[in-house]
C-alpha cells in the first residue's frame, strides 16, 4: 500500500497559503512564522532599517571567526604558516604543541636582517679529575 503525505503551510496572518517559514528572534526569544510571499516581504521590510544598524550576535557571527590559540593568541592559519616558514628556514619546530620563543622571534624578524637563531653549545665535559694515591706506610711495630 503506497501513500502521499502532503504538506501545506497555511499563513498564520491571514489562513491562505504560505510561501515559507521565517525565522527571527527579539528579546532573547526565537520565533517561526509560516507567511505568504506578500506577507514575508512585509516583514523583512519592517524590519529592514532595525537590521541594517544593528550588529550580528550569536552563534553564526561565533562560527565564522577564526579560531585562536588560548595562550598565544595566534589563529591557527599563523601558526601552520610559522611552522612552515620555520621548517623552509632550516629551524626545529615540532609539528604540534608549541613553538618555541626562539623560533617565533625569528619569524617575527624574518624581514629585518637574518635572525636566525643562535644554536644552543654545550661546553665538553671535563674529564674528572682522578684522585691521587696516597701511598700507604706499614705500620712497623716497635720492639
Amino acid at each position: 500500500m503506497a501513500q502521499i503525505t502532503e504538506v501545506k503551510l497555511l499563513d498564520d496572518l491571514d489562513g491562505g497559503e504560505a510561501a515559507e517559514s521565517v525565522a527571527f528572534s527579539l528579546d532573547g526569544k526565537s520565533y517561526e512564522i509560516d507567511l505568504s510571499e506578500k506577507h514575508a516581504a512585509a516583514l523583512r521590510d519592517a524590519f529592514a532599517p532595525f537590521v541594517s544598524s544593528a550588529r550580528r550576535a550569536g552563534g553564526s557571527a561565533a562560527a565564522s571567526r577564526p579560531r585562536m590559540s588560548a595562550r598565544s593568541g595566534r589563529s591557527r592559519e599563523e601558526t601552520t604558516a610559522i611552522r612552515e616558514w620555520a621548517t623552509a628556514n632550516g629551524l626545529e619546530v615540532s609539528a604540534r604543541g608549541r613553538i618555541s620563543s626562539t623560533v617565533l622571534e625569528a619569524y617575527e624578524n624574518r624581514g629585518n636582517a637574518v635572525a636566525a637563531p643562535e644554536p644552543v653549545v654545550e661546553a665538553a665535559p671535563e674529564p674528572e679529575a682522578k684522585p691521587k694515591r696516597r701511598s700507604r706506610k706499614k705500620a712497623t711495630a716497635e720492639a
